[in-house]
């Protein structure tokens, strides 16, 4: 496995663009059931909130060592500041266009025993215009960064997504993906889209075998114009795609405790390690580590230097 020194990963600079949200957990203790539903009553004991969604892409990459920029558009409300705040905090540069229509993006987790008893979703899309302006500021940052990574959670935060990757491709920059929805062509001549096996198959529909899998899969990145296709597999690993055929890696066998933000980890690595000049293929094997090691972590979570190259 090639190691890359901390200096080398301090040089790389990566502009992560997409939907941030605020993630709120409220921890509490189960005694009993409600006696106006058959639902458990949760006395909530703690409160913690953490940053979500692009937003914890962008903090995967500089917990590795690597630099990030996060460039968002969020709405003009309490949840939206906190927000911004906490990113300013891990040392991410945060570069928020604000809406004031729009509602941040929070999802809140009600805890009580170790598992998560229930999700509530506060959200809408933003206005046209806001996103418009993105653009020129996507323009600005570009020069400044050697790869750029789109983080789409389909809240509406990347409807400019196919001019952003023209300008950053014309500007000789690694462009890597995490899709959302079942119209891939938006995604069109990016260098690489990271879809899990359910995102993959609402695109290409269910694969009979392996070498039916590689025929659909390299016939989706020749329409697309892709250099590859990264499909994660959970307890099966990932493969890549690309001209050169396929290359697989098993998953690093370990105690499953959370696949929440898995898929975060994975692309910020491979965005970290591509920024630092490493190809696709030999930061696959880096990447599946860095998944490996976050899925034993509770919530959402990242990996540090240490941790990947122990």
């Amino acid at each position: 496995m090639i190691v890359l020194s901390k200096q080398q990963l301090a040089l790389a600079q990566v502009l992560v663009v997409g939907d941030a949200m605020l993630d709120r957990y409220w921890y509490g203790a189960v005694d009993r059931i409600s006696p106006e539903a058959p639902v458990p009553v949760v006395r909530v004991t703690r409160e913690e909130e953490r940053i979500g969604a692009a937003a914890n892409v962008a903090y995967n990459v500089v917990t590795l060592g690597a630099r990030a920029s996060l460039l968002t558009v969020v709405g003009d409300d309490d949840a939206s500041h906190k927000l911004e705040a906490l990113v300013a905090q891990t040392g991410i540069s945060p570069h928020f266009g604000r809406d004031a229509l729009l509602q941040t993006t929070v999802k809140l987790r009600v805890i009580g025993r170790q598992q998560q008893l229930l999700r509530v979703d506060f959200e809408n899309a933003p206005q046209n215009e806001v996103l418009a302006s993105q653009s020129a500021a996507f323009a600005a940052l570009l020069p400044q960064h050697q790869a750029v990574l789109f983080s789409d959670y389909g809240k509406g935060g990347l409807a400019h997504v196919g001019q952003m990757i023209g300008a950053a491709r014309a500007a000789g920059k690694p462009v890597l993906i995490d899709p959302k929805g079942s119209d891939y062509s938006r995604y069109r001549n990016a260098s690489v889209i990271t879809p899990n096996r359910a995102e993959l198959q609402q695109v290409i529909g269910a694969w009979r075998d392996e070498d039916d899998l590689q025929a659909r899969a390299q016939n989706l990145r020749t329409q697309l114009g892709l250099d590859a296709l990264l499909l994660t597999r959970s307890e099966e690993g990932m493969t890549l795609f690309d001209a050169q055929g396929h290359l697989h890696v098993s998953a690093q066998a370990r105690e499953v405790f959370d696949v929440t933000g898995a898929g975060d980890t994975v692309i910020a690595t491979l965005a970290a390690l591509v920024a630092a000049g490493l190809s696709l293929r030999e930061a696959l094997p880096l990447a599946n580590r860095a998944g490996g090691i976050v899925v034993g972590k509770f919530g959402t979570a990242t990996v540090s230097y240490e941790e990947l190259f122990a």
